[in-house]
């Protein structure tokens, strides 16, 4: 596996095709390349196949946080979450908050991750 940290490399079309394997959406591409120049993106890759990503959104002093964390299907439960919220860890100035989908805690608790505040939304419909 090769990990990029900060990966200037990554482009939407390439993001989309990955994310669309694991949820499935009609996302727009420009926009999407918008929100990756105003993220700490972080990616593994098998070979030249984008395998995983960690995308951070901070301002660098006081609040970070994890947008999300996304593994392809076929590569989950052979460290590749892990690895990415290691580096993670290690490349970002603050402390990162996160919420983490019901099932998943014990991954995060397995990986150094404390449970902390309840999180809530606020919806807004997509344009």
């Amino acid at each position: 596996m090769d990990y990029r940290v900060d990966d200037k490399a990554l482009n939407a079309s390439d993001f989309l095709a990955f994310v669309n394997q694991i949820w499935p959406g009609s996302y727009d591409e420009e926009r999407t390349g918008e929100a990756l120049k105003k993220t700490l993106n972080i990616t593994a890759y098998d070979g030249k196949k984008l395998i995983g990503c960690l995308r951070i959104l901070s301002d660098g002093y006081y609040f970070g946080t994890i947008t999300e964390l996304l593994v392809l299907p076929e590569y989950r439960h052979r460290g590749v979450g892990g690895r990415l919220l290691q580096l993670a860890r290690a490349s970002t100035p603050t402390m990162l908050y996160f919420g983490a989908q019901p099932g998943l805690e014990g991954f995060y608790e397995k990986n150094g991750c404390k449970k902390g505040m309840q999180s809530y939304t606020i919806g807004k419909k997509r344009k």
